[in-house]
């Protein structure tokens, strides 16, 4: 018999330095993934500031409500059974880290910060953040007063480190981390990880999808694997967008996908997966040749399985099949992308609406035809509430 396992991630509409409205999406998104079977979720980049704080960054209170509102994600009813990677800020040792949290059962099982950090085009991380070196090395995190007093821990590890279930072993690749030439997803799938999760704050460009999609593909084509990609969505308070499309991938095939564009706040995408299939797929005998000689990573313990009895027994229940991956064409995106970023700035700014002059060129023209682009979306997403 197989291990089927159903597994969660999500696209956000998060605002930088909204903590209540951030935290209620995010356990809107835990919800859903719960009721839905899951016992994975990931979500974006940052998800619990927003990833557009700039030097708010650099201020100790940021860190302070993060710390508040994961408490309360930690006593979340609906996020109990469930392993959950969640984004936030962390300082340890007076030095600033782009983290991912994961989570189970009111317990922290591991922080992880970002090994490798986007400063390049429109990311500025290195202002705020300092990269986690060296790689695989794992340290003591001395937890606030205030979790301390939810989980009943003083110390937790923070570094380079991987999750160990009873039945897989997760680890986890931060947005830029896919991008570079030697990815952390190598080493870990060698090393035997089979589920890597990918907390993303990517923003659209035209045609980036593909370049997204071709390498979270190749990331499980040659090694195997699951791999599960979350993004921001939405204007985040800044000049840039963020197009969401969560994906899943197995073996180098896609199997669920989300909107590229999207006026929602909350999008979580479930695919199952059987965790053999990634066991069969890495039974070349030269990808062991090189796995042998793999450094290996420190592994935490989680006294859970992501497999579920119900569904492994459950007729006719299997894996989700591959997809054909879905692109817009580039008039699509040009006409999509900056109508949905007006939406979102003109309702986090409370405005009424835009005034739109109209002189009768080219430049007027593509303004009011965005402008329409936009009334199209809100009026579509209205009537299928």
């Amino acid at each position: 018999m197989g291990h089927l396992m159903i597994l969660a991630t999500c696209s956000l509409n998060q605002w930088a330095m909204d903590f209540e409205g951030n935290l209620e999406r995010i356990l809107e998104s835990i919800r859903v993934a719960k009721q839905r079977g899951a016992t994975l979720r990931v979500g974006p980049e940052l998800e619990i500031t927003g990833y557009g704080c700039f030097d708010h960054f650099l201020e100790g209170d940021t860190y302070l409500h993060s710390w508040e509102m994961l408490g309360k994600i930690l006593q979340f009813e609906e996020a109990k059974d469930m392993l959950l990677d969640i984004g936030m800020p962390v300082s340890h040792k007076n030095i600033k880290y782009n983290c991912r949290i994961i989570i189970h059962n009111c317990k922290i099982l591991l922080i992880r910060p970002k090994l490798f950090l986007a400063n390049d085009g429109n990311y500025r991380e290195m202002r705020y953040f300092t990269a986690w070196s060296p790689v695989q090395h794992v340290e003591d995190y001395y937890l606030p007063r205030i979790i301390r007093n939810i989980t009943g821990q003083s110390v937790v590890p923070i570094g380079d480190a991987v999750i160990s279930t009873i039945d897989t072993c997760v680890g986890v690749e931060l947005c830029e981390e896919l991008f570079t030439p030697n990815s952390p997803h190598i080493s870990m799938g060698l090393d035997g990880v089979e589920i890597i999760t990918n907390s993303s704050g990517s923003h659209h460009e035209l045609r980036k999808l593909y370049k997204r999609i071709d390498l979270i593909k190749e990331a499980t084509l040659k090694n195997g694997g699951v791999y599960l990609y979350s993004n921001q969505q939405g204007c985040d308070g800044d000049r840039l967008y963020y197009d969401g499309c969560a994906l899943i991938a197995v073996n180098g095939q896609i199997i669920a996908q989300g909107s590229q564009f999207s006026i929602k706040d909350v999008e979580v995408i479930t695919a199952t997966i059987d965790i053999e299939d990634v066991r069969s797929h890495r039974g070349m005998s030269s990808r062991g040749m090189q796995a042998v000689n793999i450094s290996p990573y420190q592994r935490i313990e989680a006294p859970f399985a992501l497999s579920s009895e119900k569904i492994n027994l459950k007729p006719g229940f299997s894996p989700t099949k591959p997809i054909q991956e879905k692109y817009h064409t580039p008039e699509q995106e040009i006409a999509f992308g900056p109508a949905c970023w007006l939406w979102d700035y003109l309702r986090r700014s409370k405005a009424s609406g835009y005034f739109l002059p109209l002189s009768g060129g080219i430049d007027s023209c593509a303004t009011a035809i965005i402008v329409y682009s936009m009334c199209n979306l809100v009026v579509e997403a209205a009537s299928n509430e």
